[in-house]
């Protein structure tokens, strides 16, 4: 496809049919090309989904996170060099022996019903997490607090008994199980946000409404005209002064040729491109592209046969050419067989199922099915997206070629997908984790018979115990030595996955966008964005 502007009438009728289909024409409040050269400064970006919620509880998926990011605040937040640095906490230490954390807390946030921010919000919103009844995925954030898991599984009933608390309005205090020296990484996810105990008991399953959610961050949710748009207005109280940006509009915009023409018409001010445009704007000012601390991996249901049998995923894993995945993509990403990604210690680019079609065969062969004979069809599952269509039609060909396999493709809206998951995880399926704190246990946890966002159906005694040491030990080379070992069981011995490559992020920003600093954790932090077009 050709991605040079064509002739300006051509473009226009383009660009009517675009903004008709994704709505942007349609009724009062749309933006248009002059609004980021108006009084009022908007910033209009894309999201590719609809937001499945916006319970920082209950939310798992990018597209509620960058919202989220954008309109609450937690007890800490990153810098520019992702290390963990005061936000509504203005400081706290550890006890002598690492396992008590005390949080002191500012007196300056405020809620935008102007009610102060205290401990006791961030002590219900922890328990509430941890609560059974919240069935919250992320609750396994929280186990490394004392009695968490206990509570959360169920073999506590009393929340008193879980090692959080409000000392005072400006006091919060976390007993730990055991050291962890990235505490305070963790309490920069949005999971541990604060929480009104007295909006959520009001509105029940409605309070993340606009008419009724009240937030502490740098922008307010203002509307939400579901599948069509968001809209995020600056807060005027927002504890480190209020946004140089008046309102942020996010619409729902689900093809990426659609996102880029609304983008080179001046629509937009941010786009993430698609593999196939990424060579023709490589040389363009407004191209960047960095390397993401994000995995993207094929994942088994091992409850489904014949993906029970891990001589079977040992196989599949051998019969993939990683190599080929950045040719295809053109982002520049990593091919990588292990599981911790490039930038994150732990880091280990020899552990893993590297390519050996031969050795793949004769896994196959041993599990029952010489030359792919008797191998029941199956299908990749996949959230709808041009990436995951282009890796799924290459993972297909790469099976169909090298074990003969019949591989069929199910392409699934993001909603769907995500419920599919969580009720009954198809047989093989692609899924992606990118890191909500620059450590290795961030990555590796995710993988244990406790945690929530596990879909494998996969626990391994051993595994869980090493992550459990993993995260304790202080020890730079004993800490890589129990990492390799686990990462071993994941992708070698029991292999419930294929770790395929490293993301990168590709984007166009107009030149006029100042102050957005893109970050290897995709954190999408818009509140010192300013909006310089006369500069431009």
């Amino acid at each position: 496809m050709n991605f040079v502007p064509a002739h300006m009438a051509l473009r226009r009728g383009l660009l009517m049919a675009c903004l008709l289909a994704v709505g942007l024409l349609a009724g009062p409040g749309c933006s248009n090309s002059s609004d980021a050269g108006g009084e009022e400064k908007i910033l209009r970006l894309a999201i590719h989904s609809e937001p499945p919620t916006l319970d920082w509880s209950l939310a798992t998926d990018n597209v509620s996170f960058d919202v989220l990011t954008n309109i609450m605040e937690g007890l800490t937040q990153y810098n520019e060099n992702l290390e963990p640095v005061p936000a509504i906490a203005h400081r706290w230490e550890f006890s002598d022996d690492g396992t008590t954390l005390t949080y002191h807390l500012r007196e300056d946030v405020f809620w935008t019903d102007g009610k102060p921010v205290t401990a006791h919000d961030f002590e219900y919103a922890w328990k509430r997490l941890l609560n059974p009844a919240t069935a919250a995925e992320y609750a396994y954030f929280l186990f490394d607090v004392k009695n968490a898991y206990a509570y959360n599984s169920g073999k506590l009933k009393d929340p008193g008994q879980v090692g959080v608390r409000a000392l005072s309005d400006t006091v919060l205090e976390v007993k730990l199980e055991r050291p962890v020296i990235y505490f305070p990484s963790i309490t920069t996810f949005m999971v541990t946000f604060p929480m009104r105990q007295d909006i959520v008991e009001r509105y029940g399953d409605h309070w993340t409404d606009p008419e009724h959610i009240v937030t502490n961050g740098p922008f307010t949710l203002h509307e939400w005209q579901h599948e069509y748009k968001l809209i995020l207005k600056a807060n005027d109280r927002f504890y480190e002064g209020r946004p140089a940006v008046d309102r942020v509009v996010l619409y729902v915009v689900r093809e990426p040729t659609t996102e880029l023409t609304l983008y080179e018409t001046g629509e937009l001010e941010m786009v993430e491109l698609p593999p196939v445009a990424i060579p023709h704007y490589k040389s363009s000012p407004e191209y960047r592209n960095l390397p993401l601390l994000r995995g993207y991996y094929y994942g088994f249901n091992v409850k489904k046969a014949p993906f029970d049998d891990p001589t079977v995923r040992r196989a599949l894993a051998h019969a993939i050419d990683r190599s080929q995945i950045p040719v295809i993509l053109k982002g520049g990403e990593l091919p990588t067989a292990s599981w911790i990604p490039k930038g994150i210690f732990g880091y280990n680019p020899d552990i893993g199922p590297h390519f050996d079609p031969e050795k793949a065969r004769r896994l196959l062969a041993s599990a029952g099915y010489p030359g792919g004979k008797g191998f029941p069809p199956f299908a990749i599952a996949y959230n709808t997206d041009a990436t995951n269509k282009l890796i799924a039609e290459f993972v297909q060909a790469q099976w169909r070629k090298h074990l003969s396999l019949d591989v069929l493709l199910e392409s699934m809206e993001w909603k769907v997908f995500l419920s599919k998951l969580r009720l009954d995880a198809p047989p093989v399926y692609r899924l992606g984790w990118g890191a909500d704190f620059p450590d290795p246990d961030n990555f590796m946890n995710l993988f244990t018979s406790t945690s929530g966002n596990n879909h494998l159906n996969w626990g391994n005694d051993e595994y869980d115990r090493l992550i459990r040491q993993g995260a304790a030990e202080r020890d730079p080379q004993k800490r890589r030595a129990i990492y390799d070992a686990a990462q071993k069981i994941l992708t070698e011995t029991d292999a419930p996955l294929i770790s395929l490559f490293g993301l990168t992020h590709n984007v166009l920003v107009k030149p006029y966008v100042k102050g957005l600093h893109l970050n290897a954790m995709e954190l999408l932090y818009l509140k010192h964005v300013r909006l310089e077009k006369d500069a431009a």
